[in-house]
């Protein structure tokens, strides 16, 4: 499947009335084990990337992302969506040669957000949505334009404003974002009144306490992510077989190892 393909693919599944499911690997591996279990879509994770190379999240330069995203989306079939932060807006060439980069690298889809963790606060609303209508132009140069996805990250960092994420996701749209995104936003209520309220695909995180799948579906969920929860629980389960090893001295963790034959589904 071309990229072209890929990107045409994802617009079909944003466009159509049911949600879908797109987990985030963290590398080739875990990319090719997710697409084995039959997803019809991914997408990266700036945080488990991040700690892929030994790092904290926002750490990752553009030239490891773009580089990251080449190999991620040459491992499977799929279309694949970029966690792009905030698309490097003071890198060379800003949002704009953000975008086209990621294109190059064979994205399917980008997202920008509004968190800016120089200062450690949410960027204004008007600054946030220029950058979004920026991301959208370079975006529609393309000859196959991916699905530009515009975040609001009020709940992620503590602002539980309802009322605030909505406006956001609305100006984001506005911009030229294609779906919309409020990580950590949880209670189907207030879901549902976002969904209703943007008129847009909106993507939802899967957290512990979310909502079923069968429920987000309901409202007119249309896309469900991980995050970096996948990666954060894979290490959590290195560490936990770590500890048991020094602390207990067994090896009990091993029972719960991923199945040889998995194995030679998503790599043979």
């Amino acid at each position: 499947m071309t990229v072209g393909e890929r990107r045409a693919r994802f617009r079909e599944l944003h466009a159509g009335e049911e949600l879908f499911l797109m987990p985030n690997p963290w590398d080739v591996g875990s990319a090719r084990l997710l697409a084995s279990c039959g997803f019809p879509a991914l997408a990266t994770t700036s945080a488990g990337y991040a700690w892929v190379l030994g790092k904290l999240d926002t750490q990752v330069t553009r030239d490891e992302l773009v580089a990251h995203v080449a190999s991620v989306a040459a491992a499977t079939p799929l279309p694949l969506n970029v966690d792009s932060e905030r698309c490097f807006p003071d890198d060379p060439g800003g949002v704009a040669e953000t975008v086209t980069l990621l294109a190059e690298a064979g994205a399917a889809g980008c997202s920008i957000e509004d968190w800016d963790p120089a200062t450690g606060r949410i960027d204004d609303i008007r600054v946030a949505a220029e950058r979004v209508a920026v991301a959208a132009e370079a975006n529609h140069r393309l000859a196959e334009p991916m699905v530009l996805t515009g975040r609001a990250e009020n709940h992620l960092h503590g602002v539980d404003d309802l009322e605030d994420t909505i406006a956001r996701l609305i100006a984001y749209r506005d911009a030229g974002a294609d779906c919309v995104y409020a990580p950590w936003l949880g209670g189907l209520d207030r879901i549902a009144r976002m969904v209703e309220a943007v008129g847009v695909p909106v993507n939802v995180l899967a957290i512990p306490g979310s909502p079923t799948i069968a429920e987000l579906a309901s409202v007119g969920v249309r896309r469900v992510s991980t995050g970096s929860l996948l990666a954060a629980a894979a290490y959590g389960a290195l560490v936990r077989g770590a500890r048991e090893l020094t602390e207990q001295g067994t090896s009990r963790y091993a029972e719960e190892r991923v199945p040889a034959e998995t194995l030679r589904t998503a790599f043979g």
